[in-house]
């Protein structure tokens, strides 16, 4: 691919190099027919290695405790029983910290809701942690699965247990892996992906240990636990047999107390589409009397108790109840925001999602599997049963045979979805896809690659999750289905493409990014709505990074 404008490399690279667009010297660079490739790749092999400690966190850290998405002083807050640990009241003298503890034990999401609490803050976490970057500055869920893979590439086999470890004591302290280790996450989970980090972590120890069977064994309570999440009534998608995403909150999200004109933005948004889901608005005063308040609080949210809630208004229109229930939603999924489930997903509350259900299948199989090493055969045959359940389930009601795709279900209007989404690519990932299903996804390709990568859907919504944006995470779970299910050529050239994107700006600004535009190759991105910014880190890219690497290192089929 050509940009329209060359980077300047002056300090690294020949001065013949400079004649050659920036974005054909980085994939020359990944595919080793550069002679200028060693200096290149040791500089971005450099900062991911070093990110590793710069993106570090922990209970004796002063930095562990900011938070950029809140406008308030910042506390901890510990298990209700626990005691005090040193680190944390050295923490406390050292940063000025405030240290508090939870009203009660917790053992089930929603127990505790952040309203409850005056003060928003984090949670403890026993072990040390990455986090993905800029204003994520707290371990995450999904994110953690990537940078568990970049950790373990590295030879950080102890830091990835560890985090793993952490989930444990989310699942035991705070009701379920929440979306991240802050009180204003109390009322959502993120996508499943803890028995493939089990998994990863178990087959590859560290240097010079075996695998530990009794870790397994103690990580195999926890999965069960975390795995019942998803099947509680909350996130049964109807009678289909599929999950759901679905927070238990109401009303904006806390978290985007930095970011005060994404609701307006989307009200905005609706009033010039005004046929596009009109059901998403309501009547709302700027200033509503206690009865008009009263009445808001039903339909749309509380501004009594939220701040957010009260600022997100434009010209008498606020936000419905429903639409602030999807928005949750999508939030748990990850994937906030597209126009996947409508405009700014604001229905994702009312899909059985292919990627979420894709995540079960393979939770399922991992299950089964740990349950045979456990020597627990009965356990391992009901784990065999539930896999094969979901995956009759995602063929009847995700599979389009005549678009041959995976698509989402709405199981309120028992209608599937036609929105192409990189998530079509999740059951050839989790194994759910049969080869003729996977030929036919594989066939559509088109609808998604570009000279960067693998975009996320074929439509320019104005949205991060959205054309032309590529991720890390789904550009890998892309990859590695591809390469199971025997596109070789593809998956290493997608590899590639995504790679020297990503080496591409690397090499232009000394920054690895959470998101790249995949048409133009290129880290600017210019969002419409939503988070309008492409932070510095970043967690999940530099893990997928090492892993395109390897693929790209191994020898062709």
């Amino acid at each position: 691919m050509r940009l329209s404008r060359l980077h300047t490399l002056a300090a690294l690279l020949f001065a013949f190099v400079l004649a050659a667009p920036q974005h054909e010297i980085a994939a020359q660079a990944i595919s080793g027919t550069s002679p200028q490739n060693a200096p290149q790749n040791a500089r971005i092999r450099s900062y991911i290695a070093n990110g590793w400690e710069t993106l570090s966190r922990s209970m004796s850290d002063c930095s562990s405790v900011v938070d950029a998405k809140v406008k308030t002083v910042p506390v901890m807050y510990l298990p209700a029983d626990m005691p005090i640990p040193a680190a944390v009241a050295a923490m406390q003298q050292k940063c000025h910290v405030e240290v508090r503890h939870l009203p009660r034990a917790i053992h089930g999401i929603g127990e505790v809701r952040p309203a409850e609490l005056p003060v928003e803050g984090l949670l403890y976490l026993p072990n040390r942690y990455v986090v993905p970057g800029g204003r994520f500055n707290e371990m995450y869920g999904w994110d953690s699965y990537f940078i568990l893979l970049g950790l373990l590439h590295d030879g950080h086999s102890d830091l990835a247990r560890g985090m793993v470890e952490n989930f444990f004591f989310e699942i035991e302290n705070y009701g379920a892996i929440l979306n991240a280790n802050r009180t204003y996450f109390f009322t959502r989970s993120q996508p499943p992906f803890l028995s493939s980090m089990i998994r990863e972590v178990y087959e590859h120890p560290a240097s010079g240990t075996a695998p530990d069977l009794k870790w397994l064994a103690r990580a195999y309570g926890f999965a069960q636990r975390d795995y019942a999440l998803w099947t509680s009534p909350q996130h049964k998608a109807g009678t289909t047999g599929l999950a759901r995403y679905h927070d238990l909150g109401e009303g904006p999200v806390p978290e985007m107390s930095d970011d005060s004109s994404y609701y307006p933005d989307v009200i905005r948004w609706l009033l010039a589409h005004p046929k596009d889901h009109p059901e998403y608005l309501v009547d709302g005063a700027e200033d509503p009397t206690p009865a008009q308040a009263a009445t808001l609080a039903r339909t749309s949210c509380d501004v009594h108790i939220s701040h957010v809630c009260a600022q997100a208004v434009v010209a008498g229109h606020r936000l419905s109840a429903d639409f602030y229930r999807g928005d949750r939603a999508m939030r748990e999924s990850g994937f906030d925001s597209s126009f996947r489930f409508g405009p700014f997903s604001g229905s994702t509350a009312h899909f059985a999602p292919v990627c979420l259900n894709s995540l079960l299948f393979r939770y399922e199989q991992d299950m089964a599997h740990f349950a045979t090493l456990l020597g627990r055969p009965r356990e391992a045959a009901e784990w065999t049963r539930r896999a094969n359940a979901r995956h009759h389930a995602i063929d009847r009601y995700l599979w389009d045979s005549d678009a041959g795709l995976y698509f989402d279900y709405d199981y309120t209007t028992g209608q599937r979805s036609s929105y192409h989404y990189i998530s079509t690519f999740y059951p050839l990932w989790a194994g759910a896809a049969s080869p003729t299903q996977a030929a036919a996804v594989h066939q559509h390709l088109s609808l998604f690659e570009h000279p960067g990568g693998l975009a996320m859907s074929d439509s320019a919504s104005g949205v991060q999750w959205d054309l032309p944006f590529g991720w890390a995470p789904t550009t890998w779970l892309a990859v590695s289905g591809l390469e199971h299910n025997g596109f070789h050529e593809d998956a290493r050239r997608i590899a590639q493409s995504f790679s020297a994107t990503v080496l591409d700006n690397f090499l232009h600004d000394g920054t690895i990014r959470e998101k790249y535009n995949v048409v133009s190759g290129s880290a600017n991105v210019k969002v419409a709505a939503g988070y309008k910014s492409n932070v510095i880190g970043f967690g999940w890219t530099n893990g997928v990074y090492l892993e395109l690497q390897d693929l790209l290192a191994a020898p062709a089929h």
